[in-house]
């Protein structure tokens, strides 16, 4: 039996052929309909004022009392006579009542003004004029700046927020400025920041072919996002949460009684990661250690923690004797112990990937399972090992630095500016994770991050709140989950909470004494505990 063709109308060409008839279809529908309505205008118009002289005149006939109605229906009466009878009379009052349902009908929609007012003018030329001495040169014959010039010649566009300030401004420049120097973008930077008002944060982007530089001002991040449960894949791990502008992501998280979708900052971390560790810099009080237990308890869903922590304040004490909580050292003793077992581990989980990969077989379950080292201020150690006559302890964490990725072992180190000459070659080498905290001078930030950021931060900055730049990629604006010490008696009821919601639970096995945490042949897979001192029990 033949094969019978498909009708033309399925084939692949007929089906586009149809969408464009429907496109084009809709488009001309489109047209008609414009068309139509400029068309009809004056007939809309003019019905429009027909209804509200009839609701005029409905609403007057209510008003009027009882007793009055009948002289005004006499009134009325006499007039429509006397229309009449006068020569031409129905058609110049027909061309009356037209008149004024046209007068009435009118749209009365303020038209936008055009063009800033007199105080934004006088803002816009206050900006043009301390751009003078940057943007002008004594050898040109046609100056785009010049002292009582016109501000329309510098500025392609603007726009202002409600309260009269700048919100959004294209500048354009000569072409001679050395836009390429950084020493000459942060003096512009610098210069519309105190002009346009230091409060707020912007964001300057320099487009080096048009000579063009456009500012814009930036909202607020949130700083009271609570710590919650982050929606993400085994191997990233939140950050915090940046502009929509500059990542593509967003999670959804609540955000009081309603959820909202925030764009993350996320860092991933195992074997194909480029960025395996980090380093978070700040001053006291910037957020640091925050961002080391959102981090923590991010990493004790699917991985074991070893804590070391140099303060010495007791910001970890809310994850001692949790599951998959290693240990959380705040002594020498116990943090050089902890640091060496971490050493030889990364060694052995070396070895035994290696020996499963030579006979053919995947790595062992123990190797696979993530280890997280979070060491807070490494710096103090330093000073005491080197006082006592010890190893630094950031010497032992040269093996994890290096091999880390390769073993599934992850380290984040938190420093001061102040100790930042503390800090060992192998951990400035080996974090490309980076993220800067607090009130850092622009200087500072350049130092941590390898680049300035595009943006000035305010005066006043909440805990939490900064730049992170993972390995070569852009620097973003950062704010981190708000999770704080849920012990401290300073933090409200429902961040405790909230913190205390995301631990694990506790561990029933009893506390082993120094002289049992001496075994650094087993995994952490196995229980067994990490040399540490003993630690005491939470209040």
């Amino acid at each position: 039996m033949a094969r019978r063709p498909l009708p033309r109308i399925l084939s692949k060409d007929s089906a586009q052929i149809a969408r464009m008839q429907i496109a084009r279809s809709r488009e001309l529908a489109r047209t008609a309909a414009d068309s139509a309505t400029d068309v009809l205008h004056p007939l809309i118009t003019v019905t429009r004022g027909l209804r509200l002289l009839a609701s005029a005149g409905r609403r007057r006939w209510a008003e009027t009392p009882k007793d009055r109605r009948g002289p005004l229906l006499f009134l009325v009466a006499s007039v429509l006579l006397v229309v009449a009878l006068v020569p031409y009379g129905p058609l110049l009052a027909v061309i009356t009542v037209m008149a004024a349902a046209a007068w009435q009908g009118r749209d009365r929609t303020p038209s936008a003004s055009e063009g800033p007012d007199e105080a934004q003018s006088e803002r816009l030329q206050a900006l043009y004029e301390a751009l003078v001495p940057y943007f002008s040169g004594p050898e040109d014959p046609a100056p785009l700046y010049a002292h009582g010039g016109e501000w329309e010649k510098g500025f392609v566009a603007h726009e202002f927020d409600d309260a009269g300030r700048v919100g959004h401004l294209v500048i354009r420049y000569p072409a001679y400025f050395p836009d390429g120097e950084p020493a000459a973008r942060a003096r512009i930077e610098q210069l519309l920041t105190a002009k346009a008002g230091r409060s707020r944060e912007y964001h300057f982007a320099w487009d080096e072919a048009g000579n063009q530089l456009t500012v814009t001002v930036l909202a607020p991040l949130p700083a009271d996002v609570p710590a919650q449960r982050f929606v993400t894949a085994p191997g990233e791990t939140v950050l915090g949460y940046t502009d929509p502008s500059e990542v593509q992501r967003t999670l959804p998280l609540s955000y009081g009684e309603e959820q909202i979708d925030v764009p993350p900052v996320v860092w991933r971390t195992g074997i194909r990661s480029t960025e395996p560790h980090l380093l978070a810099m700040g001053h006291p009080g910037s957020g640091t250690s925050t961002l080391l237990r959102s981090i923590a308890l991010q990493a004790l869903q699917y991985g074991d923690v070893l804590v070391v922590d140099g303060g010495g304040t007791g910001e970890y004490a809310c994850l001692t004797g949790r599951e998959g909580v290693l240990a959380v050292e705040c002594a020498l003793a116990g943090a050089l112990a902890s640091l060496e077992w971490a050493a030889q581990e990364t060694e052995r989980r070396l070895i035994a990937i290696n020996l499963a990969r030579q006979a053919g077989d995947p790595p062992p379950a123990d190797t696979r399972r993530p280890l997280w080292l979070l060491v807070d201020r490494p710096g103090v150690f330093a000073h005491l090992a080197a006082a006592d006559g010890r190893k630094d302890p950031q010497a032992l964490l040269q093996v994890p630095l290096r091999h880390g990725r390769a073993a599934n072992v992850t380290v984040v180190v938190a420093e001061q500016f102040d100790s930042v000459d503390a800090l060992s070659d192998a951990v400035r080498q080996h974090t490309r994770a980076r993220v800067v905290l607090g009130a850092a001078a622009p200087q500072q930030v350049e130092t941590v991050l390898g680049v300035p950021p595009h943006t000035t931060p305010p005066a006043h900055l909440p805990p939490g709140r900064g730049y992170a730049r993972l390995g070569s990629g852009p620097v973003h604006r950062l704010q981190v989950p708000r999770t704080p010490d849920p012990y401290d008696d300073a933090t409200s009821d429902a961040d405790r909470q909230a913190v205390l919601e995301l631990l694990p639970p506790r561990t029933n096995a009893p506390a082993a004494e120094p002289a049992e945490l001496t075994d650094l042949t087993k995994p952490p897979t196995e229980k067994t505990p990490v040399p540490a001192e003993a630690v005491a029990a939470e209040g």
